[in-house]
C-alpha cells in the first residue's frame, strides 16, 4: 500500500506560480511511476504530467508543456509539480497518482493504483 498526500494548492493570479507536492508513505516510492491529473466540475479527469520511477522520463500534456515541470526526490518520497505562467483555465483540483508501471507503459495512459485526496488550484484573471 502507498498513501499519497498532495499539498501546495491555493489561489494565485494569472501569470503566477505554484509548486504542488505529492508526499508518499508506505512502500518504497522509488518503485512507482507518478502521474499528475486535474479535474474540474463537469469535466473528465485529464492527465497533466508524469514521471517514471527512474526520474529521467517525464511526460506532459500539450497544455502543460513549457509551463509545468515535474520532478521527484526519491530520498524524500516526494514528487513535485512546478507550475509557472498559470492561466485561469488551469483552475482545477489536482491529484497525484502512483503505480507500478510496466516497462513500455505510457505515463498518460497507465493504470495507477493509488491516488491522493487532491489539492485545489485556483487561478484568477
Amino acid at each position: 500500500q502507498v498513501q499519497l498526500v498532495e499539498s501546495g494548492g491555493g489561489l494565485v493570479q494569472a501569470g503566477g506560480s505554484l509548486r504542488l507536492s505529492c508526499a508518499a508513505s508506505g512502500r518504497p516510492f522509488r518503485w512507482y511511476g507518478v502521474g499528475w491529473f486535474r479535474q474540474t466540475l463537469g469535466k473528465e479527469r485529464e492527465f497533466v504530467a508524469g514521471i517514471r520511477e527512474d526520474v529521467t522520463i517525464t511526460s506532459y500534456s500539450d497544455s502543460a508543456k513549457g509551463r509545468f515541470t515535474t520532478f521527484r526526490d526519491n530520498a524524500k518520497n516526494t514528487v513535485y509539480l512546478q507550475m509557472n505562467s498559470l492561466k485561469p483555465e488551469d483552475t482545477a483540483v489536482y491529484y497525484c497518482a502512483a503505480g507500478l508501471l510496466g516497462v513500455s507503459e505510457r505515463l498518460r495512459t497507465a493504470k495507477y493504483d493509488y491516488w491522493g485526496q487532491g489539492t485545489q488550484v485556483t487561478v484568477s484573471s
